[in-house]
């Protein structure tokens, strides 16, 4: 990282250098022989590579090569990521999401999605337990609307599930101590207990499908970077109770729209400007980036048609990367904002089509999600 950037699982803010991150998180860089695995079980499906791979979006990873030795031998894996429930979803939440679910569709694979409200609750004071229940419900309408399959896709609430994992977090919990966790996330002595003991909650869903079943399954999590220190507690531990380290693999943040520099990733704390959100309509969509995504053009237009704008730190360019799939579309689009052939304010016009195109789709998938719900909670069973 640069200058004054901070990353932890409930702060990320300034200039992110992910090769540095690679090295002070101790996690591997993917390389073109893990891609070129992936992409052999894609194509088995009819399926490309996905963009987030392509470009280096999800950068990163931790025994990725295990998951897929596993896999090749027969031993299916299954997924687990999750959403705390402190708002509504935004943009940013969805590219994990997104991955995941292709991820799903590629090895054909269990998701256990976890809503951990516990957190929440016991990180931000201004939340109620009634509050975490309300953006529970409406995170999972918009898990639902990413195209998730109801029949291999298990959402857990630790409030409603903690029968199935208080029990299992015992045991987490048991193998760590608090220097342990102090180190970890910065913990000092006015921490309340529940935020210590979170994490014990966070690791269970990484072998929970194995103490239902009595399997062996590998478990692999995606989830953006800054939630690695809670997973690297958690491959500490899980050994030590019986099961395999789960693998994971990382991903970038889509910055704010301020840009990396001034806000550090898009978040719902950032306020309302400063975030697209899954329940926004066009007309808000619009006014948000014209008014507020951050430009790399220059001053005038005479300037930019001369000196072209700079892709590497335009807010708009940035979120294409992340949503526009064609590969050639964006190198269309990068040499023509470099060279000063396209405008700042055209560069926002197209990422507003793009957005709110896919927003539509998004919405109405949203909305049926209502009458599906409960097709994707986990039911616990009678013993």
């Amino acid at each position: 990282m640069t200058g004054k950037a901070t990353v932890t699982p409930w702060e990320v803010k300034g200039n992110i250098d992910y090769d540095k991150l690679i090295k002070e998180f101790g996690v591997s860089k993917i390389d073109d022989e893990l891609l070129s695995r992936i992409e052999k079980h894609a194509k088995k499906k009819g399926l490309e590579l996905h963009h987030m791979l392509r470009r280096g979006i999800f950068f990163a990873h931790r025994d990725l090569k295990f998951i897929l030795d596993e896999y090749e031998k027969g031993n299916k894996f299954f997924l687990y990521t999750g959403r705390a429930p402190s708002g509504h979803t935004h943009m940013g939440h969805l590219v994990p999401w997104m991955f995941t679910k292709w991820l799903q569709d590629v090895f054909d694979v269990e998701l256990w999605f976890q809503f951990p409200d516990d957190e929440k609750f016991l990180f931000k004071k201004e939340l109620s337990l009634d509050d975490t229940k309300k953006f529970t419900y409406e995170n999972m309408l918009d898990v639902i609307a990413v195209g998730f399959d109801p029949k291999k896709t298990h959402f857990i609430v630790d409030t409603e599930h903690a029968g199935i994992m208080y029990k299992e977090a015992l045991k987490v919990a048991k193998c760590i101590t608090f220097s342990t966790a102090k180190s970890a996330f910065g913990f000092t002595n006015e921490q309340n207990l529940g935020a210590i003991f979170y994490t014990a909650m966070q690791a269970v869903p990484a072998f929970l499908p194995n103490v239902l079943d009595g399997s062996r399954r590998p478990c692999l999590i995606p989830h953006a970077i800054d939630q690695d220190p809670h997973f690297r507690v958690s491959r500490d531990v899980i050994p030590k109770i019986g099961y395999d380290k789960p693998g994971s693999i990382q991903c970038r943040f889509l910055p704010g729209l301020g840009g990396m520099i001034s806000d550090g990733k898009m978040s719902s704390s950032s306020g309302d400007n400063a975030t697209v959100f899954t329940i926004d309509d066009a007309k808000t969509v619009k006014k948000k980036i014209n008014k507020y995504a951050f430009s790399g053009g220059q001053a005038t237009i005479e300037e930019h048609r001369e000196k072209g704008g700079n892709p590497d730190i335009d807010v708009s360019y940035q979120w294409m990367t992340f949503f526009e799939e064609d590969d050639e579309q964006l190198k269309k689009l990068y040499s023509d904002y470099s060279s000063g052939k396209l405008l700042s304010g055209e560069l926002k016009s197209i990422l507003i089509e793009k957005l709110n195109s896919f927003l539509a789709g998004h919405q109405e998938r949203r909305e049926k999600a209502k009458k599906v719900i409960d097709k994707y909670i986990y039911r616990i069973k009678s013993p």
